[in-house]
């Protein structure tokens, strides 16, 4: 994927924990003016973001009526399809705030795996990204497929992304700071820096909300997965937006997991 960028391409996955709040799993207006403004100023020094946003469940259950997280695979496709309009318009009404527009691709695991139509996701990207008053935000298209309503929270389609695009960067935000040791005593003692994931793969604590799927287990297997094509991986607080630039300089409060070794 050749380009004349001059900062990094960075992929920035978002968790539905950090994109609805606690107490009423209604989305977090406040956090995604945030977020918003912290890539803004991402795309203002020169680097390449794209968002992979969760949420789309959680964005729906008003618009049905419903007050928890259905059981029922059809009756949360049904979330998601009247979610994603609620999600999309809040991300293109703050983004506007700052000059910027919004462009929204929908895919599947099978888009990704497939050869010929991850080449077409592929060619979709590389005509955005050069128009740098556009971000792409891609979430799984999940009133048709069930994966990430299941297993994943996107984390896994975020570090295929990663590979697709040739990110230099992943981050993943999330509701904790980072991965903590076994010994660790609060969520706040977490290790900064990883060599080889495979040695910390047993670390993996549940830290799913209501809303959400994907644990750090899910996490991790998207580390793996990232990493192991040359892609530096963060794990992140998305509590804390305003330090996503530090995060792209190799710096603030996450784990950082280096590149596998060739």
């Amino acid at each position: 994927m050749s380009d004349q960028r001059t900062g990094k391409r960075v992929i920035i996955k978002i968790g539905t924990g950090v994109l609805t709040r606690e107490s009423s799993g209604e989305l977090h207006h406040a956090m995604f003016a945030r977020l918003s403004q912290a890539i803004a100023d991402l795309n203002k020094a020169g680097h390449e973001v794209v968002m992979v946003t969760s949420g789309a469940v959680g964005a729906g259950l008003s618009t049905l009526g419903l007050n928890a997280r259905p059981d029922e695979t059809n009756v949360l496709q049904a979330c998601a399809a009247a979610g994603q309009a609620r999600l999309m318009h809040l991300y293109e009404s703050q983004f506007g705030h700052h000059g910027l527009a919004i462009a929204q691709l929908l895919v599947t695991h099978d888009d990704l795996r497939d050869e010929d139509r991850s080449a077409n996701v592929l060619a979709t990207l590389s005509a955005l990204l050069p128009h740098r008053q556009v971000i792409p935000i891609i979430n799984e298209n999940d009133s048709v497929s069930v994966f990430e309503l299941k297993v994943g929270d996107n984390d896994i389609l975020s570090s295929i992304l990663a590979r697709l695009i040739e990110a230099d960067l992943l981050i993943l935000l999330t509701s904790v700071p980072g991965l903590c040791g076994p010994d660790a005593t609060s969520e706040n003692d977490i290790i900064p820096l990883v060599d080889d994931v495979d040695s910390v793969l047993d670390f993996a604590r549940d830290e799913k909300g209501e809303l959400s799927v994907g644990g750090m287990t899910s996490k991790l297997q998207a580390v793996k997965e990232a990493v192991s094509h040359g892609v530096e991986t963060v794990i992140a607080s998305g509590h804390n937006p305003e330090q996503l630039s530090e995060l792209v300089d190799s710096e603030g409060i996450g784990t950082r997991f280096l590149p596998a070794k060739s």
